[in-house]
């Protein structure tokens, strides 16, 4: 259900790529060919001021220096002509401009460098107050300040709690944390305070 709206009985077009609807950023990102304007806002409902401040925002194309030319850069199919990291940071712009309440990230920083990682993780807790936030991941640092986290194994749901109270537990959340490392395990631990 969103905003008491049963979402199996909607279009999915009624759900992901409109403004305050759903968003998903893929480990593997998806981006069309066309200009970067296109690319990130496939529906036109976004003023070219926005787009630019939402490129500018995640230092991709040089936005910030080139301006409004950098809109009119040519994305090949995919994607290819940038890397995945690069892809990524376009496809969490496309989700600013959409302002989702609900923003699933499936693996979205798996392809990025730490440096880059820790900027997508501050980006997203900044922009997205207030949204929703799925998070499929495996690196404990971007769920640890989440309100919930649930646990899998073998496919089936292991805990699911917030991340203190599952660290005061003997349980595989627990044990994942503690499996990083002394130091790590420490500084997740603090996180999740």
């Amino acid at each position: 259900m969103l905003d008491g709206k049963d979402l199996s009985k909607l279009g999915l077009g009624d759900v992901r790529g409109r403004k305050n609807g759903m968003c998903i950023i893929q480990q593997d990102p998806v981006l069309f060919s066309g200009s970067l304007r296109e690319c990130l806002d496939p529906w036109g409902q976004s003023s070219d001021e926005d787009i630019l401040d939402a490129l500018t925002m995640v230092k991709v194309a040089d936005a910030e220096r080139r301006g409004i030319r950098a809109l009119d850069d040519y994305v090949d199919e995919g994607g290819r002509n940038f890397s995945v990291g690069e892809r990524q940071l376009l496809c969490l712009a496309r989700a600013v401009l959409l302002q989702p309440k609900v923003l699933v990230l499936d693996e979205a920083t798996a392809s990025v460098d730490g440096e880059t990682d820790a900027f997508m993780q501050k980006m997203i807790r900044n922009r997205f107050r207030g949204t929703t936030l799925l998070t499929i991941a495996h690196r404990l640092n971007t769920i640890m300040d989440y309100d919930i986290v649930l646990v899998m194994d073998k496919g089936k749901v292991a805990e699911f709690g917030r991340p203190k109270e599952l660290l005061e537990t003997d349980g595989l959340f627990s044990g994942l944390v503690d499996s990083t490392g002394r130091e790590s395990s420490l500084a997740l631990r603090q996180m999740a305070e």
